[in-house]
């Protein structure tokens, strides 16, 4: 069974997110789960779990069905040593609030080389500061994004996710959420049976759908193998709605959060039912 929502907004309070993912019909949710723009944040107090908590069973949501993301200034990779530990402190933190949410895995981006290290020297970078991550925290899955590549982000390649999958001290605490618009612009065909086929055969095997644990639903406003990351609309874009209906009917794709990160929030609840309608 697919699970559908969209990322919705926490602002006054963690606790609102799944209220809001409840009014626009999802079955599934992301949410920041502090500002993602800021390092520090006041800590999550016992009154607001207890709330997310209810809410969450309020909006029958299961704890499996929440992607949270990490905030956008963390870089796991980052070439100086002193902003890597304190990207890492941060990421750290990250996971041990969705630990006291109850909620059992985070998204993060998984780092950039910033133009000043190789790719290979930033992909190990990222590993030692995952590993660091498991040994000090628990339970929590390790959720790698795919990125589009737009200037020096790792992890376009699904050799890049999979060779922080193949160094992880856990794999049982490591997995990937593909966005579909990254996809597209890495590279990576899904417009037609035989390109959707073609790539996911590769994605399985380079990495393995045991290791699939969200997935971020957008079209795309640039180009196939731009390296742009410009969401759009559902089949208002350049991968077009054929490839989303081969989603809602692969079997390999059940059970995880599937998350709308396009443009217009307004049509939310549409695109919600338009991927359902596409069930056969």
């Amino acid at each position: 069974m697919k699970y559908i929502g969209a990322h919705v907004s926490a602002s006054g309070g963690v606790f609102n997110a799944p209220l809001n993912a409840k009014a626009i019909g999802a079955k599934a949710f992301a949410l920041f789960t502090k500002n993602q723009r800021q390092w520090k944040a006041k800590p999550l107090d016992s009154e607001t779990i207890d709330l997310f908590k209810k809410n969450l069973e309020l909006a029958e949501i299961l704890p499996k069905h929440v992607l949270p993301h990490d905030s956008y200034l963390i870089n796991l990779g980052h070439p100086e040593k002193e902003k890597r530990q304190k990207s890492l402190d941060a990421f750290i933190d990250e996971v041990q609030r969705c630990e006291q949410l109850g909620l059992d895995r985070l998204n993060y981006h998984p780092g950039s080389h910033l133009k000043k290290i190789s790719t290979e020297q930033c992909l190990e970078f990222i590993s030692q500061s995952m590993n660091e991550t498991l040994r000090q925290t628990k339970d929590v899955i390790l959720v790698i994004e795919n990125t589009a590549g737009q200037g020096s982000n790792l992890g376009f390649d699904f050799a890049h996710l999979g060779y922080l999958i193949d160094n992880s001290i856990d794999k049982s605490r490591v997995g990937v959420c593909i966005d579909t618009c990254h996809m597209f612009t890495a590279g990576y065909d899904i417009r037609t049976r035989d390109t959707y086929d073609k790539t996911w055969n590769e994605f399985d095997k380079i990495i393995g759908f045991e290791y699939l644990k969200g997935m971020h639903i957008n079209d795309s406003k640039p180009e196939l193998g731009s390296h742009v990351d410009r969401h759009d609309s559902l089949g208002k874009g350049k991968i077009g709605l054929d490839s989303f209906r081969f989603l809602m009917n692969d079997d390999r794709i059940d059970d995880i959060p599937m998350v709308l990160e396009t443009i217009d929030s307004d049509i939310w609840a549409e695109e919600i039912k338009l991927l359902y309608s596409f069930v056969e």
